[in-house]
């Protein structure tokens, strides 16, 4: 799929649900995220943004094609928020903001998944 190429993937779990993600880790990755994705690739789950460093975030949906939960993350990796996001066709577009500074932000389609709040981000060692 075109828009995702250049993106590395990678193995995370959140709470005991194990999921595979394309990762955000650019600042240029970042700004692409899913626009104009129509699906994901077979057995991707998910987008992971990483920040770095704690800090406020903000999302917007323009030319992104699918309605989308994201899942925010404190720099511990705990679940701090989730928001349901509705694909915008043009601006003016609903801005997205974190419930306060993270260091993750975790895309996934729709109701696919349902974390409890609190839930432990974490990396899966790839053998």
């Amino acid at each position: 799929m075109p828009a995702l190429d250049g993106f590395d993937t990678s193995q995370i779990r959140v709470g005991g649900q194990a999921l595979s993600v394309a990762m955000a880790d650019t600042p240029e990755r970042r700004q692409q995220g899913l626009r104009s994705v129509e699906s994901l690739p077979r057995g991707l789950e998910g987008m992971l943004f990483v920040f770095g460093e704690s800090r406020p975030a903000t999302f917007g949906m323009l030319d992104t094609l699918l309605p989308l939960d994201i899942w925010w993350f404190d720099a511990d990796g705990r679940l701090v928020g989730a928001t349901e996001m509705q694909p915008c066709p043009e601006e003016p577009c609903t801005a997205f903001a974190s419930p306060g500074p993270v260091s993750w932000a975790l895309e996934t389609p729709l109701g696919a998944f349902d974390f409890e709040p609190g839930a432990q981000l974490s990396t899966v060692e790839n053998p």
